[in-house]
């Protein structure tokens, strides 16, 4: 253990030993490791273009204010934070060698990290119910899903997050970290982290399962159920049109749940077949990939993105600015 440790005392008989830093090495050692660096490069541009262009296009765009884009619009700013929280500081760790964290600094970049993979599956399930009321009760939608409550529901989920991470900070900060300080992942990981303690970590151990099934399996559970409530519905419709008309307006979120799913399920399924290096290499990319493709999904997707997109394109000014360039 590093000499420069540092003894944090609760009390009078409990004392926790917290490193100065941590070092970060998964990413170290892999060959031509530094091409993943550039792709990792155009992924975060890229992820930056295109949700800050989400974001614009339906906050300028009167006829996207709608509950459905408040959830749009939380998505895409969690897909920007949440990469702008990990990527430059994956390349300032990697590239530009720095894998030397603080041991507050670690804490915070793990919150961050967590916060928002724990959100990008929320709001797709926010979306699942607005689709649901949406096809299912058509015509009592604007009451059932109005803009007070998606707000509701995105503010619930943000507190949840929130809460439910910092309980998993607070419980590492009862660790006494003696092992080692050299954490063999792309960003301060939490099971990484647990498993350099010399003390009981039974609770963080018990989080570590948990968090999986409460922020992944439950919510695509959700979604399966709401789409089958979907399908139910759609087969008992007149005619195949008026069900594949409604169904189409599904195709945005389904490309979303398959683009933010499918690596994380495909990655844990194969997780001892595969070798270290490439877990985390699969690990890394189902963190950055998700939130580049959203925004590429759903402009290609959506009929009223497009659509708003074109306007903005042929230089028709949003009425929103009108005030602004009469």
């Amino acid at each position: 253990m590093e000499n420069n440790a540092i003894s944090i005392s609760l009390g009078k008989n409990i004392t926790f030993m917290h490193p100065a830093y941590f070092i970060i090495t998964g990413l170290s050692g892999i060959p031509n490791i530094r091409h993943y660096y550039v792709f990792l490069f155009f992924v975060y541009i890229v992820s930056v273009l295109g949700n800050t262009l989400v974001m614009a296009l339906i906050y300028l765009d009167p006829k996207l204010r709608t509950p459905k884009y408040v959830a749009v619009f939380n998505l895409a700013f969690v897909d920007l934070f949440g990469n702008t929280a990990l990527v430059p500081k994956v390349l300032d760790i990697f590239l530009f060698n720095h894998p030397q964290i603080p041991y507050n600094d670690c804490l915070t970049f793990l919150f961050f990290c967590y916060t928002c993979l724990c959100m990008q599956s929320f709001n797709l399930v926010a979306l699942s119910y607005d689709r649901l009321i949406a096809i299912t009760y058509p015509l009592h939608y604007q009451v059932k899903v109005t803009h007070k409550f998606m707000l509701y529901l995105i503010a619930s989920f943000w507190v949840f997050s929130i809460i439910a991470v910092l309980i998993a900070v607070g419980l590492i900060t009862r660790l006494s970290i003696c092992e080692s300080v050299f954490v063999n992942s792309y960003f301060c990981d939490h099971g990484q982290i647990y498993r350099l303690s010399c003390n009981d970590h039974y609770p963080n151990y018990v989080l570590s399962w948990f968090y999986p099934v409460a922020f992944s399996w439950v919510p695509l559970l959700f979604i399966l159920i709401t789409y089958i409530c979907i399908v139910c519905t759609l087969a008992k419709m007149a005619t195949v049109h008026e069900g594949l008309k409604a169904f189409r307006t599904c195709i945005g979120h389904l490309s979303l749940v398959a683009v933010y799913y499918i690596p994380v399920l495909t990655t844990f399924t194969m997780m001892d077949k595969i070798h270290p290096n490439a877990r985390i290499l699969n690990l890394s990319l189902t963190s950055v990939f998700p939130p580049m493709l959203n925004p590429i999904v759903y402009v290609l997707q959506t009929q009223e993105i497009k659509e708003s997109l074109k306007k903005l394109l042929n230089g028709k000014k949003p009425k929103s600015l009108e005030f602004l360039f009469p």
